[in-house]
């Protein structure tokens, strides 16, 4: 069986799908998501399938698809701001991030982000008689929101789940305190608010070069003789400790040991 990756608009981003041979990156495809029909584009060749179970690419899609798909897309923002009014008329305590028609028109889905669980059953059938189409609503959480909205984050670069993150892995304070970052929400929350995505980036890195360190507070054997560890420098491999006499020195870890148990 072979699959390639293929790029979607809004929060599928690239989904790996069962695919044919004369595929190729660059062709605009239908495919079978969980959603219903959508139209995508290949972006890498077919190649073996590394899992099973996959949804597939069901065609290349014909000029009419394509051309419908471009009329659809210019549709969205209307039916975006019909809903956002008739959710405002409504008092619902929801915010509207997106409208998406599916391919020939066969659904169309509202992504919004709310707190709490919202009753939106008279929204829809209001919906349904003004599109005389299959209305879903989507209740999307707040990373999500960062991902349809975009933004720039602490780096300057558009937010990495805009750009390329198609899953949001767990991102803990545990990973913060790995890589020696200060605990400050300004510096280490995204737009979401939520813990940056990027802290996972390197977590795996810093936990393996933190192996042969010493811990805080630790007392080791160096070059200079017995002194308590004061702060590691993951990066450079350094650890830097005080010695008897109150004064502090830097050595390469591989220089420090940890003092063994009966010795003085």
């Amino acid at each position: 069986m072979k699959s390639c990756r293929v790029k979607f608009d809004y929060l599928t981003g690239t989904v790996e799908l069962e695919a044919v041979d004369e595929l190729k990156a660059g062709d605009q495809v239908v495919c079978d998501l969980e959603k219903g029909e959508c139209l995508g584009v290949v972006a890498t060749e077919p190649a073996e399938a590394r899992k099973e179970g996959l949804r597939k690419v069901l065609r290349k899609a014909s000029p009419e698809e394509v051309a419908d798909h471009e009329v659809l897309k210019g549709k969205e923002g209307s039916a975006f701001d019909l809903c956002k009014r008739k959710i405002i008329a409504m008092k619902l305590p929801m915010k509207l991030l997106r409208a998406e028609y599916l391919l020939r028109s066969t659904k169309l889905l509202f992504y919004f982000f709310s707190e709490d669980r919202v009753d939106f059953r008279d929204l829809v059938k209001e919906l349904a008689k003004e599109f005389k189409v299959r209305i879903e609503m989507r209740q999307v959480g707040v990373r999500d929101e960062a991902k349809i909205i975009g933004g720039v984050g602490n780096c300057g670069n558009v937010v990495c789940c805009k750009r390329f993150l198609n899953n949001f892995s767990i991102v803990s304070i545990k990973m913060m305190k790995e890589q020696n970052l200060l605990l400050n929400p300004s510096k280490i929350s995204g737009v979401c608010g939520r813990l940056m995505c990027c802290l996972g980036y390197e977590y795996g890195m810093y936990v393996e070069l933190k192996k042969d360190f010493p811990k805080v507070g630790k007392r080791v054997t160096t070059p200079q003789g017995e002194a308590k560890v004061i702060k590691n420098n993951v990066l450079i491999q350094t650890v830097t400790v005080e010695t008897g006499d109150g004064k502090e020195v830097t050595f390469p870890v591989k220089d420090v040991k940890p003092v063994k148990i009966g010795e003085t």
